[in-house]
């Protein structure tokens, strides 16, 4: 007889709530693991602002363990995003502002969570932050047999596989604590309720409607990610209107383990920081949202080394261009920064400046295109620039990619 379902599939998990008076943020896990292991340095680093709750997949962290296979359907996308709404719900009335818009943050298959309640449940949301995900995720039959064969012999069939796809180059060294954490609490998920996530996961496909999202949206992508790769964060970041798009540099699937600092930082600005006032305050020439822009987009090595070099001969060209280009072009609406590195790209081909070339291949990865795609728009260039031009593109782009997979 296959487990009914249930008062509740997910298990809240309350990281710290205090009143109304702070924004409330829920977070969610990937597959495999605890709201605990993965989300705690990140979440330290928020609750001075913010409460925060989170909450544990069926079978996962401290969610109860299932005697037996749950009954199909029973777990879905859409039921784990209407109990999550509870778990919001509850944290609501403690605070005393229950049925308010409330933030919230997943990761993989809680992104996915983020993305149905997105769809689903708009009023609800304040915001969203989807890291290391998609609208779909991988195809039905990779996750239907994943979910029999770990229905069948358990989930430490998952750990030496998802100790490779996790974690980016060295991190399992530099953090064997974290890392532990993570692959433990993967070790000890009940595999029925893991497998339940699995084939959630084979029938979750929303591609067809996150085009009607219309709420303030941040992905969040990995540059090392294999589990999800940047692509498809990127493609989604494009799906949905006016979504940001967030690339950590050497950092793979978990990303609020793996660089705490980067991901509350990005949930800091986007909640705390009022986002309207600070691109008019770029627009009208504001220095400090500016220079911001220019940092994300170029990476703090070439600014810092931009900065040391400025001299009093150059400083008000480099103010100037600081404004022009970071504090209104590159802030604009309109095209995303995947469409505006693109351009530019083309029109430092077409000119033949070689040394902006590879600053902007560099910048180009950190935005979300990747090296498939800068290929393809040199190609093309080759026809409405000219070979030549090409020929030394692909020479600046390589040394430019070499540089950027290094660290540069």
């Amino acid at each position: 007889m296959a487990h009914a379902q249930e008062p509740s599939l997910v298990t809240g998990v309350d990281f710290a709530v205090r009143d109304a008076s702070r924004p409330l943020l829920i977070v969610g896990p990937s597959l495999g693991t605890s709201t605990a292991s993965l989300w705690e340095r990140a979440v330290a680093l928020l609750t001075d602002a913010f409460d925060v709750v989170g909450f544990d997949l069926p079978g996962h962290g401290v969610s109860p363990q299932a005697a037996e296979p749950w009954a199909e359907g029973v777990v879905t996308m859409e039921s784990l995003a209407r109990d999550v709404l509870e778990v919001a719900a509850a944290a609501q009335r403690t605070r005393g502002d229950e049925g308010a818009p409330f933030w919230y943050a997943g990761v993989s298959v809680g992104g996915a969570v983020g993305i149905q309640l997105l769809v689903d449940a708009p009023q609800r949301l304040a915001g969203a932050f989807l890291l290391g995900t998609g609208a779909k995720l991988g195809d039905a039959q990779f996750w239907n047999d994943r979910a029999d064969l770990v229905e069948k012999a358990g989930t430490p069939t998952q750990v030496a596989g998802s100790a490779e796809r996790w974690f980016g180059r060295g991190f399992m060294d530099r953090e064997p604590r974290v890392a532990g954490l993570l692959l433990g609490a993967l070790q000890t998920t009940d595999r029925f309720g893991y497998a339940a996530v699995c084939r959630a996961l084979a029938a979750f496909d929303l591609r067809e409607r996150i085009a009607g999202i219309d709420r303030p949206v941040t992905v969040v992508a990995g540059g090392d990610d294999t589990a999800v790769p940047v692509e498809t964060s990127a493609h989604l970041a494009n799906e949905i209107p006016g979504a940001e798009f967030v690339l950590l540099s050497h950092v793979a699937h978990q990303a609020p383990a793996e660089s705490p600092q980067a991901v509350a930082d990005v949930i800091r600005a986007r909640v705390l920081d009022d986002a309207a006032g600070a691109r008019a305050t770029a627009a009208s020439g504001g220095l400090e949202a500016a220079m911001k822009v220019r940092r994300e987009v170029l990476g703090d090595a070439h600014v810092d080394r931009a900065i040391a070099n400025t001299t009093d001969f150059t400083r008000d060209f480099q103010e100037y261009i600081t404004r022009a280009a970071w504090g209104e072009i590159w802030t604009r609406p309109g095209l995303d920064r995947r469409m505006r590195s693109a351009i530019t790209i083309s029109v430092l081909v077409a000119r033949g400046h070689w040394d902006e070339l590879a600053m902007h291949i560099r910048a180009a990865r950190r935005n979300g295109l990747s090296e498939a795609e800068i290929s393809e728009i040199l190609l093309q260039l080759a026809v409405y620039a000219s070979v030549p031009s090409a020929n030394q593109a692909f020479h600046v782009a390589q040394e430019a990619l070499k540089d950027y997979a290094e660290g540069e």
